[in-house]
């Protein structure tokens, strides 16, 4: 085991509205290691963003209320610091890329100053001059062309893909212990979204920082994340390896989102697998299991009981009664199944290629 950058115990996030208590995180449970990547992969309504902005509290209260549980950083629980606690932690310790870089970047300020403002305030002795080297310095490490050029430009200058790359760069200013990436390459097209996850990659490797992946997609994640978290109505219902999720899932939720990812080896005519009926109303959350009324596999106790987190190896947790040792032996569906044999497929061939090339 290796040292555990960031920890989150039962955390259980409310929001009060006009219709009444929504109950968008329920006891969720999972920590990261230091110089890993975790990906929290789930559709829209699961939690998944609430989970990630609370890691850097930026939940508003009201209306957001945390009802429970512990974020440790380092071994301190940040749901206890205060603002000005918390102020010194974003940034410098935690930092985040949001979804959409327009709203991330100032529109009225050129992108070479808004990376100097973080190297600034988060580096007492930098000087503007040693801060927009540093500046021209992090553009270029993210991929971006001309970085003295680009550094006297303003948001509206740059494609999509680059505002994306500077918002990391913001990001990485102040050399942070781990960089939350919520949903990063959502507005992207296929080509770009891409080239930001190998930079991604980049990132963990030459400075072993730590990443929280957000993502509703599961196909962007094989490739970047050591470890998968699957959340459904506002809980962790899967946990593993990237290897465990993606060749050997338990829940049958995971196998839907398996399932419904378009893959370009497919024939054209097989449809996609869907996922029928709609997520839950946490105003009012289900009795037993949350999939239930979705789950074409789903047992009496599933509408009376909830399932707790069956263990399935060291590293790999399910929370369904499908598990149980009294439930029905129940196969992985055969869309999924060839699905999973076809990832299985291409990576013995990348394997065979590149035995060859060396």
């Amino acid at each position: 085991m290796g040292e555990k950058i960031i920890e989150v115990k039962d955390l259980r996030i409310n929001f009060k509205t006009y219709a009444g208590l929504v109950h968008a995180v329920r006891g969720v449970n999972f920590s990261l290691e230091k110089g890993q990547t975790l990906a929290i992969v789930g559709e829209s309504g699961s939690g998944k963003s609430v989970t990630s902005n609370a890691l850097m509290k930026l939940v508003p209260q009201p209306p957001g209320i945390y009802e429970s549980g512990e974020i440790l950083f380092n071994g301190k629980d940040l749901i206890k610091c205060t603002e000005k606690e918390m102020t010194k932690i974003r940034g410098n310790d935690i930092a985040m890329i949001f979804q959409d870089p327009m709203t991330a970047l100032n529109p009225t300020m050129k992108v070479g100053k808004q990376i100097m403002e973080v190297i600034i305030k988060h580096n007492k002795n930098a000087t503007r001059e040693s801060a927009k080297k540093r500046a021209i310095e992090l553009l270029d490490e993210v991929g971006i062309p001309f970085p003295e050029k680009r550094f006297k430009q303003y948001p509206h200058e740059f494609s999509g893909g680059m505002r994306q790359r500077a918002v990391i760069a913001i990001a990485l200013a102040a050399e942070p212990k781990l960089l939350i990436a919520d949903e990063p390459t959502t507005a992207l097209d296929v080509t770009i979204q891409a080239q930001i996850l190998e930079l991604m990659k980049d990132i963990q490797r030459n400075s072993d920082t730590s990443i929280v992946f957000i993502t509703h997609d599961l196909g962007v994640v094989a490739n970047v994340a050591d470890h998968v978290a699957v959340m459904y109505a506002g809980q962790i219902v899967e946990y593993g390896t990237v290897n465990e999720i993606f060749y050997d899932p338990k829940h049958p939720y995971t196998w839907g989102l398996l399932g419904s990812m378009p893959d370009l080896d497919n024939n054209v005519d097989e449809l996609l697998r869907t996922i029928p009926g709609s997520p839950p109303d946490l105003i009012n959350p289900p009795k037993g299991d949350a999939f239930a009324p979705r789950n074409e596999f789903a047992m009496q106790i599933d509408y009376e009981e909830e399932p707790p987190m069956f263990r399935v190896s060291e590293t790999h947790f399910a929370k369904t009664w499908l598990l149980h040792p009294d439930a029905p032996k129940v196969p992985v569906p055969e869309e999924v199944r060839k699905r999973i044999e076809g990832y299985l497929a291409k990576e013995d061939s990348q394997n065979g290629r590149e035995n060859i090339r060396s």
